[in-house]
């Protein structure tokens, strides 16, 4: 038996056999997507962008809005903790227009800042003041060993939701209280 080489007969692999010639030049053949296609599924992805985009942005901003209000409650912890365990005054300061809190007492580097995140606002401090439209800043002072006065924060995100972050008098204890929204 004589050998052959693949250049010399009829065997060849499979990988050195050209595809047949009416493949080649028959357009319809090739393929790929056209252009209708195309716009379907782009329409398609826009419509459902369309309708999760306003649920996800609804649920982003609740979870800003629980997110501050954590932040609250765990500020004014620090400051009941700082007036009750250092034995010092504590002033914290509340700030409607810039949306932040700060924190600050007599011992030299005691100084704390809470920013709110973006889309909640300070809606309110409680109690509420006769002449608090005027002035920008409310200040609470906590005394050691003193009585806690009723004081709490309304925040409120975007799309209406609100918490109100307060300090119980008797337990001293901050807590969140949930409104309802219409």
């Amino acid at each position: 038996m004589e050998r052959r080489s693949w250049n010399e007969g009829s065997f060849r692999p499979a990988w050195a056999v050209p595809p047949p010639r009416s493949t080649i030049h028959n357009p319809r053949s090739t393929r790929g997507i056209t252009l209708v296609e195309l716009v379907v599924v782009m329409a398609l992805l826009g419509l459902l962008a369309g309708i999760t985009f306003p649920t996800a942005s609804a649920g982003l901003d609740a979870l800003r809005l629980n997110a501050a209000s954590n932040s609250l409650v765990s500020f004014f912890n620090a400051a009941l903790n700082c007036a009750e365990r250092r034995q010092q005054a504590v002033e914290i300061a509340i700030s409607k227009t810039d949306h932040t809190l700060r924190l600050r007492s007599v011992e030299p580097g005691l100084s704390r800042w809470l920013e709110l995140p973006s889309g909640v606002t300070i809606r309110a401090v409680w109690p509420s003041l006769p002449q608090e439209e005027d002035q920008p800043v409310r200040y609470i002072v906590l005394y050691p060993g003193g009585a806690l006065p009723r004081f709490g924060v309304e925040i409120a995100s975007a799309r209406g939701g609100r918490r109100l972050v307060q300090v119980d008098p008797i337990t001293g204890v901050p807590q969140v209280e949930r409104f309802q929204t219409p």
